[in-house]
């Protein structure tokens, strides 16, 4: 066997590329968790929506009963009258409680919307780094193989790319 002395750049090669690795892992590690935040987001999201649209048909419906009793109150024989009232204040208290239902369900659906569209950001820039990094990868693995320093040194330069994204999916310093 001979005894080839291994250039000292191949060494750095060799731990960038495992520094990357494992860079390139977490990265599709944490977008898988941000895209499942994302997808349960979005459908909690949905059912808040439903949920207040069901609300909205409810409240609907007292809104046509108290126009109706409005109605009345106006063809009433006067004995009728303090009854068609009561009727009338009940249910326009339902339809004020639907109201304030709404409200409250309307605020819950967009917080999951905005926790949906963060995690998108989040899982986007970790995409973005996982790609990035296994490109450099990939450059680091062509230049041992090759022995060519050039081929490294773009590797690290898109790698370093990767590095960024990985971080700002951490951040979300980079505008989407």
């Amino acid at each position: 066997m001979s005894d080839e002395k291994k250039e000292p750049w191949l060494n750095l090669l060799a731990l960038t590329t495992v520094v990357l690795a494992v860079c390139a892992t977490l990265a599709t590690f944490k977008g898988g968790g941000h895209s499942t935040r994302a997808v349960l987001s979005q459908s909690q999201a949905s059912d808040q929506w439903a949920y207040y649209q069901a609300k909205g048909i409810k409240g609907n419906l007292y809104e046509l009963e108290a126009l109706r009793l409005k109605r009345e109150l106006q063809l009433a024989p006067k004995a009728a009258v303090p009854l068609l009232e009561q009727s009338l204040a009940d249910v326009e208290k339902k339809t004020a409680k639907y109201e304030g239902e709404k409200a409250e369900i309307q605020k819950e659906a967009r917080r999951f919307e905005a926790v949906k569209t963060e995690a998108q950001g989040h899982g986007t820039a970790f995409g973005l780094a996982g790609i990035f990094l296994q490109i450099a990868i990939l450059l680091s693995s062509i230049a041992a193989l090759l022995k060519q320093k050039p081929v490294y040194y773009l590797g690290l330069a898109v790698g370093l790319v990767g590095l960024v994204y990985f971080i700002n999916g951490f951040f979300l310093f980079l505008p989407a």
